[in-house]
């Protein structure tokens, strides 16, 4: 299944922000950073990845519910889900 570049768009953005942050991490690492400072950006990285994640499931959901030709596979869609939990 082809996903929609519409749909893409901003999942590549929010993709770009998080190699951003996890750039920034990875400095403050080299820089000796409080570890808290480092641990608060850290996640915020893991939520740009999950959200990203989540909305390329959700994409892919929706085109196969919309498209006559395919079928929902509830056991893919549900591997995919818990991939990311």
């Amino acid at each position: 299944m082809q996903l929609p570049s519409d749909d893409m768009t901003p999942v590549v953005h929010r993709l770009k922000r998080a190699q951003g942050q996890l750039a920034g991490v990875l400095r403050m690492l080299e820089e000796g950073r409080d570890c808290e400072d480092v641990v608060t950006q850290l996640a915020a990285v893991s939520r740009a990845l999950d959200r990203a994640g989540f909305a390329i499931v959700a994409s892919g959901m929706r085109q196969c519910m919309v498209e006559e030709d395919n079928t929902l596979d509830v056991a893919k869609m549900e591997k995919l889900f818990l991939a990311l939990a």
